[in-house]
């Protein structure tokens, strides 16, 4: 079970453990409920009421629940990014989903994260903090527990989290930066694409920057300001430069990618328990790398 300490300080003095606690760690209110109901808060190793007021020296601890994930374990590849106590980033190999559905119950992210996890004897339930397309490469956001995935999901909410995708399209634009601002909907209930709709669509913005331009494709830096299913997708392909290789979209290049070329490149959050900002990168994988050796040519 893991669990975050602290040492009573000087600057404490006079402070209830609730105090401190809320003084020096960002829980969420209903983790707070948790540690008081399921008596999480320990000091010197004994569980203790959060209004005792502690001496200096003393050792406050927040034990985490103990909890797991049930996913038949597989051997695949998991390329870690960054990883602590609350948090993984991940970079995402196209050709896999995150997490398993009725039609794609096995052979996903999450069924690779429960082999790397016995591997490395960790236990916890597998939370993803944000998801991305099968066929999309790219950094996923594992939260460890949930006081960790609370927060990050509130930082999606508020558009506090950078987040920021390469992309390559078919056709030469034109423009050297612009923002697209068009709603997105889903037209009927039985199909999964989505398209811009005048009424009905909620709010979409994407800022996209031109890195290079061939002779009928373009590379494209994309920055999200929303987060909408399929949103960059259905933008480029409503300004009439549809992802490269992306088939739902009618982008198809089999020359080129047999997969939409869209990488989700970088993400910039702040650490949820430490407040610190966490600049992750994630480089482009191979096909859309041979992509562009192909284009430059």
């Amino acid at each position: 079970m893991g669990k975050y300490n602290h040492t009573v300080t000087d600057s404490d003095i006079g402070l209830s453990i609730n105090q401190i606690i809320k003084a020096n760690f960002k829980f969420s209110s209903r983790f707070k409920t948790k540690m008081k109901f399921q008596k999480l808060v320990d000091l010197n190793g004994t569980p203790t009421p959060g209004f005792i007021i502690p001496e200096v020296g003393d050792e406050i601890s927040i034990r985490l629940p103990e909890e797991t994930s049930n996913f038949p374990a597989e051997d695949i590849p998991i390329d870690v990014l960054y990883e602590d106590d609350d948090l993984m980033f991940i970079n995402k190999q196209p050709g896999l989903i995150v997490h398993p559905t009725k039609g794609h119950p096995f052979h996903t992210i999450a069924n690779g994260l429960m082999k790397y996890m016995l591997n490395n004897g960790q236990k916890y339930k597998i939370r993803f903090a944000n998801r991305i397309d099968m066929d999309t490469s790219g950094i996923v956001i594992v939260a460890k527990n949930a006081n960790s995935q609370n927060d990050i999901s509130l930082q999606m909410r508020e558009n506090l989290v950078h987040k920021q995708y390469m992309a390559i399209v078919n056709g030469v634009i034109r423009d050297d930066e612009f923002t697209i601002d068009k709603p997105i909907g889903r037209p009927n209930e039985e199909s999964i694409q989505r398209k811009v709709l005048s009424e009905g669509g909620k709010d979409a913005i994407t800022d996209v920057k031109v890195l290079e331009r061939f002779y009928n494709n373009t590379l494209v830096e994309v920055t999200l300001h929303t987060g909408r299913t399929h949103q960059i997708r259905v933008h480029l392909t409503h300004i009439g430069h549809p992802i490269t290789g992306d088939h739902l979209y009618e982008g198809d290049a089999p020359a080129l990618i047999d997969r939409q070329a869209l990488h989700a490149a970088k993400m910039i959050v702040n650490h949820p328990m430490t407040g610190e900002k966490l600049e992750i990168e994630a480089p482009l994988p191979n096909d859309m790398k041979k992509c562009l050796a192909i284009l430059r040519k």
